[in-house]
């Protein structure tokens, strides 16, 4: 039996509102730093190094379920507030491609 993909309707708010998240959450946050850094010269591109440490995946992680708490937070409990993190978030992902459904997710 194959897999099929089903067909589901794009949802621009939705996809807003995806961005503006992983704006607050993730993209905003210590990555940056990290990203900021300069690449090993000997380990860069190769898969089997590590490129973060333990302590840098520990503070991503919290960094992240915080930041994703706090806006579900205000959505359900302050909605306008949350109405204003989208739209400034969404300033910052203008560029950014239009994120799919994860069918692997």
């Amino acid at each position: 039996m194959t897999k099929r993909k089903r067909r589901l309707a794009f949802d621009p708010v939705l996809a807003k509102e995806a961005k503006s998240i992983a704006i607050h959450a993730f993209r905003n946050g210590p990555i940056e730093d990290i990203h900021a850094g300069v690449e090993c010269p000997r380990c860069a591109g190769k898969e089997k190094y590590s490129h973060i440490t333990d302590d840098e995946m520990k503070l991503l992680n919290t960094t992240f379920v915080n930041r994703i708490y706090t806006l579900l937070w205000l959505r359900t409990h302050e909605p306008d507030t949350y109405k204003a993190f989208v739209e400034f978030g969404a300033m910052f992902a203008s560029g950014w491609d239009e994120p799919e459904f994860d069918f692997k997710f």
